[in-house]
């Protein structure tokens, strides 16, 4: 199985962050973020049974607007949960994509890492 992860730079970021899954909302510190996915601390109220079930992440962005994704967890070790992004609409995908630009301040490693998401 190739591994993808590594074609993908991680943004460390701090941003209020809260993960939802049906009628259950937790807040999250986040730790890094990428087009792929993100990885928060474990939440103290953190159940593993509801690892089988899609999250909507929410990450909110100092001017008022947020990222939204669908999120399914791909790895939990030592207080960590990765999750691998599964959907996210336009409007987050513009603001995670300025983020990461920013971040890099390499447009080319940008477009690269844009072309290896289609």
């Amino acid at each position: 199985m190739h591994d993808d992860r590594r074609r993908f730079s991680r943004i460390p970021f701090d941003a209020q962050t809260m993960l939802q899954q049906d009628g259950w909302c937790v807040a999250a510190q986040l730790i890094d973020i990428s087009l792929r996915g993100l990885l928060v601390m474990q939440p103290e109220s953190w159940d593993p049974a509801r690892a089988q079930t899609p999250f909507i992440a929410i990450i909110e962005l100092s001017e008022g607007s947020q990222i939204r994704m669908e999120v399914t967890l791909a790895h939990a070790e030592e207080n960590l949960l990765g999750f691998q992004c599964e959907h996210i609409d336009l409007d987050s995908i513009s603001h995670l994509r300025r983020l990461v630009a920013l971040n890099l301040g390499d447009e080319t490693m940008l477009e690269r890492e844009l072309a290896a998401l289609l």
